[in-house]
């Protein structure tokens, strides 16, 4: 029996149920196995997507995420680099930042 969290416990646990499930049913367990992405390419166009909302409290996760995905953190570099003159200056710099703080063990370094 697996014991470990599934994403929605860890990130809504019992505060909300239902979102959890969502997000473990249908997020994690329909969009992000969809075949017609890979997940690499999934986690760069999330990345992207959070960086461009600001959304920091999601970013560490999805940097994370994606270096298990198969994205190098050189990629990620120039993923947010990309996104300075498109989604603000402050959100690449933010973006930057939390990417610094993703354990170097995970893929490569930066």
């Amino acid at each position: 029996m697996n014991t470990t969290p599934s994403y929605g416990q860890r990130g809504f646990g019992d505060d909300a149920r239902k979102l959890a499930n969502l997000t473990d049913d249908v997020l994690f367990g329909d969009i992000w196995e969809r075949s017609e992405l890979s997940k690499r390419d999934r986690s760069l166009i999330t990345v992207a997507a959070l960086v461009a909302m600001y959304r920091l409290e999601q970013i560490p996760f999805h940097l994370d995420f994606a270096l298990k995905n198969g994205v190098t953190r050189e990629s990620l570099v120039e993923t947010i680099t990309h996104l300075a003159f498109y989604a603000g200056w402050p959100a690449a710099a933010s973006a930057i930042a939390l990417l610094r703080s993703v354990p170097l063990a995970t893929n490569g370094s930066l």
